[in-house]
């Protein structure tokens, strides 16, 4: 059933790709200097794209080039005069340009993936598809005039476009991941009404600025949603900075010889997939990931080692003492406050714990219990210890949630549960 999402939603904006293309070489391309215009724009905006990290969905990554092809689908008039281009031609340049602006990056062997070419070629041509018939027949003039209800439509229209985008990515991003297509929706959603929401105005603007001015719009209005990117750019970097701070430090428990190799690391990424399953927030699974990653920094304040680092086999005492040093260790490091909370409070019993805690918890003492040896019958074993524990140590959505993304294959480095 994923895999079949997948496919369907490729296949589509294959087949429309082919046909744009297809009319367009067969009939030629209708006013080529403003087609050439936007496929500029929108080839220069994929050229400036921030590139998503691996294990997050980057949404909206080339906000530009975005704008440019919502502007090209929008597009009515030319100077006054009225524009011919339908929507295949639209789909055509869109997909031709984004390809160009694309190419740089795969050619450094980080550039994006299928998905991205689909949902930009599909939310286009759905834009595209409802603005143009209407357009050319005359009927759009009729019903809403030239003033301020065509803009009023138009903004409706690129809400919907938007929505149109965001189902897709959640959808596409569940189908890969087999994460819940609710919370990946809620936070498609809440990503566009900030970037997104500009990339709208600036689509708008743009196509009315050319209906009056001509092509000299173009990059007038480009240059505010540009500088925004850049800002982006930087905003993303240190973040980037940051998060690398934040492992470089969790791994100071490992060549300490305190924790194992890639223990932080293994939490970390169960945990932010036990969040994603149980609906947590970007915000809140970044939160999650840098307590989990830091989860275990208070055994740098032990004279002597916990065997093997395996904190969840401690009496209580001594799991609460550790974890409390934690805390005041994070404290120290600048990050977040809580972040700092979450890993002071992994040890009390979970009525008590925030819920990013509570996973910290399960997911440390499934690492923990199922050893080094990290074979399918230990990983089962840790799992039924954790479920045992339920009446207080660990909550039970959280540990059912852990088995659910451990029955599927968990994340890369995790060795899933077989046979329960």
């Amino acid at each position: 059933m994923r895999v079949g999402v997948v496919r369907a939603v490729r296949a589509a904006a294959a087949v429309l790709v082919a046909a744009g293309l297809g009319h367009t070489l067969w009939t030629g391309v209708v006013e080529p200097g403003v087609a050439l215009a936007f496929a500029t724009l929108i080839a220069l905006g994929e050229l400036a794209r921030r590139d998503p990290r691996p294990d997050r969905s980057d949404r909206l990554p080339a906000p530009l080039g975005l704008a440019g092809a919502l502007a090209y689908a929008l597009l009515g008039q030319d100077a006054g005069r009225p524009t011919h281009h339908g929507v295949l031609q639209i789909v055509a340049v869109v997909a031709a340009a984004a390809l160009v602006g694309i190419v740089p990056h795969i050619a450094r062997g980080h550039g994006p993936g299928p998905d991205h070419l689909a949902r930009r070629v599909l939310t286009v041509a759905f834009a595209a598809a409802c603005f143009q018939p209407l357009h050319h027949s005359g009927r759009l003039v009729a019903w809403v005039g030239q003033g301020p209800y065509l803009v009023l439509f138009l903004l409706l229209l690129l809400g919907l476009t938007a929505l149109c985008d965001a189902v897709l990515a959640a959808a596409l991003a569940g189908a890969r991941n087999g994460w819940p297509y609710g919370p990946l929706l809620r936070d498609e959603l809440r990503a566009r009404l900030g970037i997104g929401a500009a990339i709208c105005a600036t689509g708008v603007v743009m196509a009315l600025g050319v209906a009056v001015a001509g092509l000299w719009a173009v990059p007038v209005f480009s240059v505010p949603l540009l500088l925004t990117q850049l800002s982006f750019h930087r905003i993303a970097a240190i973040r980037t900075t940051y998060r690398q701070t934040i492992t470089s430090l969790a791994r100071a428990t490992e060549i300490a010889g305190y924790t194992p190799p890639g223990h932080a690391r293994r939490v970390a990424t169960l945990s932010c997939a036990v969040g994603r399953e149980l609906g947590l927030t970007e915000r809140e699974l970044t939160v999650l990931e840098y307590a989990a990653l830091m989860h275990d920094i208070g055994q740098l304040s032990l004279i002597d080692p916990v065997p093997a680092g395996a904190t969840a086999e401690l009496p209580a005492a001594d799991a609460r003492r550790i974890a409390e040093l934690g805390g005041e260790v994070a404290r120290q490091t600048g990050v977040p406050t809580e972040v700092a909370v979450i890993v002071e409070r992994q040890a009390d019993p979970y009525r008590q714990q925030p819920v990013a805690a509570r996973i910290v918890r399960a997911v440390n003492a499934y690492d923990d219990l199922a050893g080094s040896d990290r074979h399918p019958a230990g990983s089962l074993a840790a799992l039924e210890r954790l479920r045992l524990g339920t009446g207080h140590d660990f909550q039970p959505e959280v540990v059912e949630c852990l088995a659910r993304v451990l029955a599927r294959g968990g994340p890369a480095g995790v060795v899933p549960v077989q046979g329960g």
